[in-house]
């Protein structure tokens, strides 16, 4: 029981949560560089455009029966609509939202996103990306070579 309950807090939303909490933390007691008028409606559009990107995502999965979880063995490859641009683009969003968070709230925390990223690289997607080579042989091989990881 504690693995599983460790294994369902460890994904990537919760991640990108502690992310963007230790950014507000910052920006509440060590604020570093001011938003300007202008960084704030970007911010606005970054993170209504992750969250956007994400329905879109989940909407795919969904139409495909497969699995949105991390670390599930799916059923299905989706190589069409948003993941003929990005082979994860719920990763991209989740970092939209967080550089959206930091031009909203202090700019300095928008070297959160690179940290976030690599997070995400190293805890997710290497082993999602093997586990799909594993499951679609060649048609997985042939997808990673034609579209990227990120963008």
């Amino acid at each position: 029981m504690p693995n599983r309950l460790l294994r369902q807090w460890e994904s990537p939303p919760t991640w990108a949560l502690l992310c963007i909490a230790v950014l507000w933390l910052q920006a509440r007691f060590v604020p570093l560089v001011a938003p300007l008028p202008a960084t704030r409606h970007l911010g606005a559009l970054f993170i209504l455009g992750g969250l956007a990107i994400i329905g879109l995502a989940a909407w795919q999965f969904r139409r495909h029966a497969t699995t949105i979880m991390p670390r599930e063995v799916p059923t299905a490859m989706i190589d069409t609509g948003l993941y003929a641009y990005s082979r994860n683009p719920i990763y991209v969003a989740d970092a939209l939202i967080l550089a959206g968070v930091a031009l909203r709230w202090d700019l300095a925390g928008l070297v959160l996103v690179p940290v976030f990223v690599w997070i995400i690289t190293q805890r997710f997607i290497l082993g999602e990306e093997a586990g799909l080579r594993a499951q679609f042989g060649a048609s997985y091989a042939a997808y990673a070579a034609r579209v990227k990881r990120w963008v």
